[in-house]
């Protein structure tokens, strides 16, 4: 009776200690909670990726937890060197994009890209100008004259230094005739507080994604002066930069990385996790009421993708001054 009774109290211990082992790192495990990491502060666009991708996971696998945490800072480098410390660690996801290129450059960051694994390339989206509804500027024009006049008095908010709203603060000041070195960007490391800004007149003008601004264009609390995509945008009251007089288009993009040193069977299953969760219609009606552009690429295409991207974003930066 006694060797039963251990024996049975053996299970139970050795079972408990099983699903311990479950909720943390190592391998991929439909029973661990996958994590997903947005490198930047609450309200910008990977803090609203990450979380629109968790509701999504949630509802392709409902067995599945999933919870979202944020690293804040440096272009979302901190966050990235915090990945490459987690190496093998198949229940990590993190969200990145364009601004992480631009801001390992920008930043000189000791950590790079090649110490991920490329997961899947998600979206894209284009780039919004806004000015606050009592600006003076009530067209294009009317900020590009008063940036010709004076540039420093004409205060830019918007994502980290060298990411993607920098960038296109630089491209429309070259476009303009005015030194990309002399625009006065204030750099944020999440969408809230440069939308704060705007929100209390305290800048200029203010460039993100069209899906962080949209709504409060449509409620007439910001005005919209110019869109970076090539034609107008559905639903959206914004001339294209183009059309307003400045040569520049761009789109930003996000995806995911894992860390490191994963072995052939976790990447092949976040692989796999990533794409069920693309393919659910929770995930297709998020990218929709974003306005985001459905650019899903997984595997090799992506990591070549994404060797490409941070020679472009390389070149781009350099020429505006951005690094030295």
């Amino acid at each position: 009776m006694r060797l039963r009774v251990f024996a049975a109290l053996a299970a139970l211990s050795l079972g408990a200690l099983t699903a311990c082992g479950d909720t943390g790192g190592g391998g991929t495990s439909a029973n661990a909670t996958l994590r997903i990491m947005a490198p930047a502060a609450p309200g910008g666009g990977w803090d609203q990726t990450s979380r629109v991708a968790e509701q999504a996971l949630k509802a392709a696998d409902p067995q599945r937890k999933v919870e979202v945490y944020n690293v804040p800072g440096a272009g979302g480098t901190i966050g990235l060197a915090q990945l490459a410390g987690e190496k093998g660690n198949g229940n990590l996801l993190m969200t990145m994009g364009l601004v992480m290129v631009g801001a390992i450059e920008q930043n000189k960051s000791k950590v790079s890209l090649a110490e991920t694994t490329p997961i899947a390339k998600l979206t894209e989206e284009y780039e919004i100008v806004v000015v606050p509804a009592e600006s003076p500027f009530k067209s294009l024009a009317d900020m590009v004259a008063a940036w010709k006049a004076d540039p420093a008095k004409v205060s830019i908010s918007g994502g980290s230094a060298g990411g993607t709203d920098h960038i296109v603060a630089g491209l429309m000041a070259k476009a303009a005739g005015v030194d990309p070195k002399q625009v006065n960007y204030i750099a944020h490391s999440g969408g809230g507080e440069a939308l704060n800004e705007l929100l209390g007149n305290k800048v200029s003008a203010g460039i993100s994604g069209v899906g962080e601004f949209a709504e409060h264009v449509k409620s007439g609390k910001l005005r919209a002066l110019g869109v970076t995509s090539g034609e107008r945008l559905p639903d959206l009251d914004a001339p294209t930069l183009k059309e307003a007089g400045l040569d520049v288009e761009l789109s930003n993009w996000r995806g995911f990385v894992a860390p490191a040193g994963l072995s052939d069977a976790d990447k092949q299953a976040l692989t796999d996790l990533v794409t069920k969760m693309h393919d659910a219609q929770p995930w297709k009606d998020a990218v929709a009421k974003n306005g985001w552009i459905d650019s899903f690429q997984t595997g090799q295409q992506f990591a070549d993708y994404l060797a490409a991207e941070q020679t472009r974003v390389k070149g781009i930066i350099a020429e505006m001054g951005l690094v030295s």
